[in-house]
């Protein structure tokens, strides 16, 4: 049974910084690539960064190059987030995602940039 299950989401003031923190189960992970989406109040589900199977960043979305960081532990079945220089924005349930994707999607943690 696949599960993708994100954390680490939080109130943060602009210009702050979150670690989430993705643990994925059901597959084997390190064979694929993985990936972080971000869903804004009232927008579409948008792409934010994505990373090769043995750890190599792949993609980052214009609006937070320089400012986000992708990794991954395959010991740990885990994919990261590092976010820094947080701006409002930013605001939105981000969640992880294997590529290619499932049709399941975790309960993805919130992130709430906002002085």
């Amino acid at each position: 049974q696949v599960q993708l299950v994100e954390s680490g989401g939080g109130l943060v003031q602009p210009g702050g910084s979150l670690r989430l923190s993705c643990v994925a189960s059901g597959f084997r992970f390190g064979y694929y690539g993985m990936s972080w989406y971000r869903q804004a109040p009232g927008k579409e589900r948008d792409l934010v960064a994505t990373i090769t199977p043995d750890g190599a960043p792949l993609t980052y979305a214009d609006s937070v190059k320089g400012r986000f960081t992708i990794s991954r532990d395959n010991d740990k079945s885990t994919v990261y987030l590092q976010m820094t220089g947080l701006k409002s924005e930013d605001t939105a349930v981000y969640y992880c995602q294997r590529i290619p994707p499932f049709g399941y999607w975790g309960q993805g943690t919130q992130v709430t940039v906002s002085s």
